[in-house]
């Protein structure tokens, strides 16, 4: 994929980030600086870096809906929720041990977020009501990863590490539904295709598989490069992104065709953020902040 040129975030180089998310209302991005324990906001049209949020210990992830931002602290173990326009925090919620992967339905006022957990507690996943802070969870039979929700927002898939599956569950009372293995160890990055019913799980052991999002039937598997993370389906140009953070490259595929292509980026460049419909970012220390392409 063609570079368009890069965004330079304060203390960047030889950082370490984590999930971002595109929010198509302010137009703006949120980066999760785990390192700094800070989100890093992008104006997407203006090209540049706006502004650093502080106070996020530990910051695992950003989620976006319509104006509303969710992001979770694994070091203070909670979730919080941004007004995307204000930048204002407007709750934080208490959740389980090492919050990691989350969703936002902004229709139903509704945060997700799932726990690694430690020593002391299991991996857990909740469900927050925003607006009335009503709270259920439930335990996890492994180490979770990076979780969707359907296009009604009735179902959250949950890929889990080990044993590797997606794992699926009703909302918002999180009733389990299923537990869909994979046929590739270490499910990691995830994300669907509403229109077609496809999801697409990542894994360690190096492969893309491609599920019916009703069934659970594997539909195709694709070998990829290395241990993925995040990954990004573009419903613009119907192709899928995986980052790889070693050696340092976004594997794309066309999951109608099978084609491949390699976009080499930078060692370390495990994390990005689509913005639909034809830019992926790619948040790179060796560039000392995005390096911004094309998906066209």
């Amino acid at each position: 994929m063609k570079s368009l040129g890069i965004i330079k975030i304060p203390g960047a180089a030889d950082s370490a980030f984590d999930h971002a998310a595109f929010d198509p209302k302010t137009r703006r991005v949120f980066i999760a600086h785990t390192a700094r324990s800070t989100v890093e906001v992008i104006d997407h049209d203006a090209g540049r870096h706006e502004t650093t949020l502080p106070g996020f210990p530990g910051v695992a992830g950003a989620v976006a809906d319509d104006g509303e931002i969710l992001v979770t602290n694994r070091g203070s173990a909670s979730l919080a929720w941004l007004d995307a326009a204000t930048f204002e925090t407007k709750a934080v919620f208490k959740t389980g041990a090492r919050p990691n992967g989350a969703a936002i339905v902004k229709h139903l006022s509704l945060g997700i977020v799932a726990c690694i957990g430690d020593e002391r507690e299991t991996p857990t996943l909740h469900a927050f009501g925003l607006n009335d802070q009503k709270h259920t969870s439930i335990d996890l039979p492994g180490r979770p990863r990076w979780c969707v929700t359907d296009a009604e927002a009735k179902r959250v898939f949950l890929c889990i590490r080990d044993p590797s599956m997606v794992l699926v569950a009703s909302l918002p009372n999180l009733l389990p539904i299923a537990q869909w293995k994979l046929p590739s160890g270490g499910a990691h990055g995830l994300d669907i295709d509403h229109s077609r019913g496809r999801l697409y799980a990542a894994c360690d052991d190096g492969a893309l598989v491609e599920l019916d999002s009703t069934s659970g039937e594997v539909a195709n598997v694709w070998p990829i490069t290395g241990p993925p993370d995040v990954t990004f389906f573009n419903p613009a140009t119907g192709r899928v992104h995986v980052a790889i953070g070693e050696p340092g490259l976004v594997e794309t595929i066309d999951p109608r065709t099978g084609t491949a292509i390699q976009t080499t980026t930078g060692v370390g460049a495990h994390t990005t953020a689509l913005v639909v419909p034809d830019q992926l970012y790619v948040i790179s220390p060796t560039h000392g902040g995005i390096l911004v392409v094309a998906d066209a």
